[in-house]
């Protein structure tokens, strides 16, 4: 679907509309998660709050002005939808989001104070996603899927390519999943330039979408989402998502919301760093002891988006 040459050409297309985000050390903390060398990769810090600016703006960027006539739209949890609707502002075009009933309010005026319409519909994305579809020809709108289309998971790649320059000696990665594109991104271009790291997925114990597709063999459909994070709930990966996380991705662990709840006021407690649920989830499988890791091994973990969950 994407390789390495896809997400350096991303790198370069997108630079000047996103940020080169921080990675720092967490270290002086009261309350250590691990024994390893921990560094967080601060894509919280992105326009509009998450990793999905980097997506977004390279989906944009590769769509011919023609197309975007009619506007942009997309399903989204929150984060993707947040990117698009910032994308449709820097080409002038009217945003069309549409979100499942998990959304929190949080991220619905945040939609709305990006110029976005938003349309609140389906219980989790999947179904959510069927009226962008159909939004989208019956009114001839730019469909930004937000993690089976190959520009989104290229500009999703372009994460690691910093990762990788920030913290050289990396031996794990720890990515949060929801449908998949951000990991997959991210593990074609580490696995091309440093194929030693190992890449850990982490999805709620409620929606562990890729997991079961991996134990599988093939992508399965979740009879049931009972996670409440609208991030991270996506029934049903795509195909090309699922060859890539396959092909790239070495591990993939679960969390409960719970543990993501209280990772992300862990995050505020020690670092002030105010991170949605999907953001807080490497340090989830961290706190739960999901994940351990020796004294000098060096873990880069990724805090994918912002929200107030911690401050309520």
């Amino acid at each position: 679907m994407i390789h390495l040459a896809d997400i350096q050409a991303a790198a370069a297309r997108i630079a000047p509309h996103i940020r080169r985000t921080p990675n720092i050390r967490a270290d002086a903390l009261a309350e250590p998660v691990t024994e390893a060398n921990l560094s967080l990769k601060l894509e919280c810090l992105q326009p509009t709050g998450s990793f999905k600016a980097r997506g977004a703006t390279n989906k944009l960027l590769t769509t011919p002005k023609e197309e975007l006539a009619g506007g942009v739209v997309t399903a989204s949890g929150g984060n993707h939808g947040l990117a698009t609707a910032r994308a449709a502002k820097l080409a002038g075009v009217p945003a069309t989001i549409f979100v499942p009933k998990s959304i929190t309010p949080a991220k619905v005026d945040k939609l709305k104070r990006w110029g976005a319409t938003v349309e609140i519909i389906g219980d989790i994305w999947n179904e959510t996603n069927l009226h962008a579809l159909a939004f989208a020809k019956e009114n001839g709108a730019a469909y930004f899927h937000p993690f089976a289309d190959p520009a989104v998971i290229a500009g999703q790649g372009t994460t690691a390519l910093e990762l990788l320059d920030e913290l050289p000696d990396v031996d794990t990665v720890l990515v949060a999943i929801g449908g998949g594109g951000l990991i997959s991104g991210m593990g074609v271009a580490i696995k091309a330039l440093k194929p030693s790291v190992r890449i850990i997925g982490i999805e709620p114990v409620g929606s562990p979408t890729l997991k079961a597709s991996l134990d599988a063999g093939r992508v399965v459909r979740l009879p049931t989402i009972t996670s409440r994070v609208a991030t991270m709930s996506c029934a049903e990966t795509d195909q090309g998502v699922f060859e890539l996380v396959r092909d790239h991705v070495d591990e993939i662990v679960l969390v409960s919301d719970e543990d993501m709840l209280e990772a992300s006021r862990w995050l505020w407690f020690e670092m002030g760093i105010a991170a949605d649920l999907s953001g807080a989830a490497a340090i989830a499988a961290l706190r739960a002891k999901v994940l351990t890791f020796p004294a000098g091994h060096t873990v880069g973990a990724l805090v994918c988006g912002a929200g107030p969950d911690a401050l309520v």
